[in-house]
């Protein structure tokens, strides 16, 4: 009984170290955007069978990715305050214990796409891991200040995965949903990157603030998010959403325009700290319009 007592508690903090390699707050962000993607895809409800395994398949890959993620970067997290607290920094959980981890939830994720959703979306779903786990941050993050450019392609790809899911293929309006992704990834990782440079000196990575200093960043911020804000209203340009879509897309990028130009003509970490929270809002509540606008008539 003793020993019974004794082993619950480890056993749920070795749950809780495993579920922290999988970084849950980006991965819950990405399935929520591909479910987005799943509900868009068809003009009435979709089988809600499919939904369920495609939401899980896809995390479990997401999930996947990004316990590689960790491995790969294990060195690199010991160095980052913001990191140094990872299970694998701080040996709690070995290379070998998170390469049999990431493979089993993979190959499982990978086996639910195949068998209860189908093919399309299983292989772009791999696709999209490679992209992140071996592209991204083994080749990209390391060598350029762009990394977080070329590499948000594969960030930004789950709306695609949710549209396959239920319809098949991807057509030219899962690819805007990916656009706006896209083009939202280096003003949201770029606020995050500038208030801590610090951290990103002492991990060697070649971020823009670090490479190219604060001003060229600071003004990179609200470039790319004006092409942001134009990027959103494509939806509406092409009849893929309506009016509940683009009143909300003007308000949400009339704060996403404020926050770039305050952090454009007065920088601070605590302006640049509001501004990465505020982009993750903004994402969710512009992929929730784009809902709302779906099934709402006016």
């Amino acid at each position: 009984m003793h020993t019974l007592s004794f082993s619950f508690p480890l056993l749920f903090k070795r749950i809780r170290q495993y579920w922290a390699l999988t970084k849950p707050r980006v991965t819950q962000l990405a399935v929520f955007c591909a479910v987005i993607g799943m509900f868009l895809a068809t003009p009435t409800l979709p089988d809600l069978k499919t939904v369920l395994a495609a939401t899980v398949g896809i995390w479990l890959l997401a999930a996947a990715a990004f316990a590689m993620n960790c491995l790969i970067e294990r060195e690199i997290d010991a160095r980052m305050a913001r990191t140094a607290r990872r299970p694998m920094v701080q040996g709690e959980i070995t290379v070998l214990s998170t390469l049999i981890f990431s493979f089993v939830i993979g190959g499982m994720g990978m086996g639910l796409l195949f068998y209860w959703v189908n093919p399309l979306t299983m292989w772009l779903t791999f696709a999209t891991f490679v992209g992140y786990a071996v592209i991204y941050t083994m080749l990209l993050k390391p060598a350029t200040p762009q990394n977080i450019v070329i590499g948000g392609l594969s960030g930004a790809m789950p709306p695609a995965l949710g549209w396959a899911a239920i319809a098949n293929e991807v057509p030219m309006q899962a690819w805007l949903l990916v656009l706006i992704i896209f083009v939202w990834t280096p003003p949201h990782f770029w606020a995050l990157a500038m208030y801590r440079r610090d951290d990103y000196v002492k991990s060697g990575l070649p971020m823009l603030p670090i490479t190219h200093g604060l001003s060229f960043t600071q003004f990179h911020v609200f470039l790319y998010t004006i092409v942001l804000s134009a990027t959103t209203l494509l939806p509406y340009a092409v009849h893929m959403s309506g009016m509940i879509y683009l009143v909300s897309a003007i308000f949400l990028n009339a704060g996403f325009l404020w926050y770039a130009w305050q952090i454009y003509r007065r920088y601070s970490d605590i302006l640049a700290r509001k501004t990465f929270t505020y982009s993750i809002v903004y994402l969710s509540l512009l992929f929730a319009a784009l809902l709302a606008d779906h099934y709402i008539a006016i």
